[in-house]
């Protein structure tokens, strides 16, 4: 009976423990993307590059910390130069895709900017046929299409539209899709494998070299900016203090969710975060909203669901 009881016990510890880590996820996720759409977009801090760079260099940090001291995972070694090159190339096109992102933040609302990213699967899919030639089954494809259609209604019933903005958030989600096609290409082999946290930690330093020069010369003066904003409220410290941790905190939370449940949970997971964040930014920041675009976006979402099953069932 003690042994049962105990059993049960440890079960319900370990599902306590599971969904502590999605309500951790879900919160640091919506919380960056808020507060990013907030600094830039509300707040008027218009320096999405020198925003991006604090996250990357927060990254860098708590990355060695969690890693280094924590001992969160195993630290795993760079072992060669070809492989500190390959590392290079996506964080160059992780870079692109933050930056990118951040960008759109300044002009759509939140809730068309996560429309929008819902289409991940849809790049996934053509930059892995372009790039590795890798066929697909029909149904897997024809369900990408309620992908596509929803986000084309959801821009046609988008009150706060802009052009820009749509195709910044068009090549961040792009972006996303190919670094995710070029990690499963560039370190595919048993020797060059790293899991996720000791490829942030390698990737995020690399990311703020590349950011600093884009930061200096795209974004002249944001420091003495930064400065003179301080010196009027100094919250916008706290603010981007906070932000950067909680971007780390979206990876190191995404890793550990993978880790104690299954892809397939994860992708429902992804999913529904979704959601979760149009309604909390639509509450947040009273962005107008049309019944066509959510119809489009229930249209993108559903689609997501329909192939992350046939997905799941070609394999």
């Amino acid at each position: 009976m003690s042994a049962k009881g105990g059993s049960g016990a440890s079960l319900a510890t370990g599902r306590l423990f599971t969904l502590g880590l999605v309500a951790a996820w879900y919160s640091s996720n919506i919380g960056v993307l808020l507060l990013n759409k907030y600094l830039l977009s509300n707040y008027g801090f218009k320096y999405p590059i020198f925003l991006t760079m604090c996250h990357m260099a927060s990254c860098s940090l708590l990355s060695y910390v969690a890693i280094a001291w924590l001992k969160v995972v195993p630290m795993q070694t760079v072992r060669s130069r070809i492989q500190f090159l390959k590392i290079s190339a996506l964080s160059l096109v992780f870079c692109g895709s933050v930056v990118s992102g951040n960008v759109s933040l300044r002009y759509l609302p939140v809730s068309f900017n996560q429309a929008v990213g819902a289409t991940t699967p849809f790049f996934t899919a053509v930059f892995a046929y372009v790039i590795t030639v890798r066929r697909e089954a029909w149904i897997t494809y024809l369900t990408l299409v309620p992908v596509v259609t929803g986000v084309i209604i959801a821009s046609g019933g988008e009150p706060s539209f802009h052009l820009f903005g749509f195709i910044m958030c068009i090549g961040a989600t792009a972006a996303r899709a190919l670094k995710s096609v070029l990690q499963g290409i560039l370190l595919s082999s048993e020797g060059e494998k790293l899991n996720s946290m000791n490829l942030l930690l390698y990737m995020a330093p690399i990311a703020v070299v590349f950011l600093l020069p884009a930061t200096i010369i795209m974004e002249e003066n944001v420091v003495g900016i930064l400065l003179a904003l301080a010196r009027k409220d100094f919250k916008i410290i706290w603010y981007l203090l906070f932000n950067s941790s909680l971007a780390y905190f979206v990876n190191l939370t995404n890793f550990l969710v993978t880790k104690h449940t299954s892809a397939l949970t994860l992708q429902v997971l992804g999913n529904a975060k979704g959601a979760v964040a149009v309604v909390v930014s639509i509450l947040i920041f009273k962005n107008p909203v049309s019944l066509i675009g959510m119809l489009g976006y229930t249209l993108t979402v559903i689609g997501v669901i329909l192939y992350s099953e046939a997905k799941k069932r070609n394999k």
